[in-house]
């Protein structure tokens, strides 16, 4: 995704999430705090992470002092650390000194991001350090939360893995359901060709006997579905370099390894995003 659509899309779900947790509303803050209250922060990681979220910080403060409540307030924020960079328990992530209940308002949702988000980072980086093949690249899925998915897979890049495609209009997948709607591997991708935006055709093969039939028809890309090594291996000598390879089906960080050796071009995995665990980061008043 381009830096500027990417942009917009962390406004979008900035604003969003502020106004889920009715952010100019604070009651604690606005009862307890005496007006115009300086105090100063550091946001900090309290494991070894991967980070990603240096723009949710800034922009949530932004949408925030865009409000009448806080336009006037003051904000000093210094971010230390750029998305995809490894990080410590107890380093400074960000510092900061300004408006209490400015700071207080905008807590919640940049931790709740940024936790996430470097959780995915950090998950993908595990993912490839373990496989230790960069001839092999580790692909995200479709399998995110739903109005996430920009920043999610921006999480991904960050950790060192790739995107697949972003959406349903991005490339042609043919999946197991169109080819029984379809009638068969050939047919289905066949019809597929006729696509007038002449994009990428991917076709997934649970047998080698699919794999057989996909190759004659010259898909770009072929998956192979929850097959097991021996089955793989028979794969990529009937593909031979006729199309790109992809693996998929039950990849996790306990048998990735045996993968690191194939000849194949990618492994894209599901829990990248929908499984990451949330990272422990903490807003601290210094």
């Amino acid at each position: 995704m381009q830096q500027e659509a990417l942009k917009k899309e962390i406004t979008k779900i900035v604003e969003n999430a502020l106004r889920e947790d009715c952010a100019l509303e604070d009651v604690t803050s606005d009862l307890t705090i005496p007006a115009n209250s300086q105090i100063a922060f550091e946001i900090r990681s309290r494991e070894e992470i991967i980070f990603c979220g240096k723009e949710i910080i800034s922009e949530v403060f932004a949408a925030l002092k865009k409000s009448p409540k806080f336009k006037n307030a003051k904000l000093d924020l210094k971010i230390l650390i750029q998305d995809g960079a490894a990080t410590s328990a107890k380093k400074p992530i960000a510092r900061g000194q300004g408006d209490a209940k400015l700071i207080f308002a905008a807590e919640r949702v940049i931790l709740n991001l940024i936790q996430h988000l470097s959780g995915v980072a950090t998950l993908t980086q595990k993912f490839v350090q373990v496989l230790a093949n960069k001839k092999i690249k580790i692909l995200d899925t479709r399998k995110t939360l739903p109005s996430l998915r920009a920043l999610e897979k921006y999480a991904v890049v960050a950790g060192g893995g790739k995107n697949h495609r972003f959406n349903l209009s991005d490339m042609i997948l043919i999946k197991d359901n169109h080819i029984a709607a379809a009638g068969s591997v050939a047919k289905a991708i066949e019809a597929a060709k006729k696509n007038k935006q002449k994009l990428k055709i991917e076709v997934e093969c649970d047998t080698s006997a699919q794999v057989a039939e996909a190759v004659k028809s010259s898909p770009d890309i072929i998956m192979l579905d929850n097959m097991t090594i021996a089955e793989i291996n028979k794969s990529i000598k009937i593909i031979n370099k006729k199309a790109q390879i992809e693996i998929s089906g039950g990849v996790n960080l306990k048998n990735i390894k045996k993968y690191s050796t194939l000849k194949i071009d990618f492994i894209s995995i599901g829990s990248l995003t929908h499984s990451a665990r949330a990272v422990d980061i903490g807003l601290d008043i210094i």
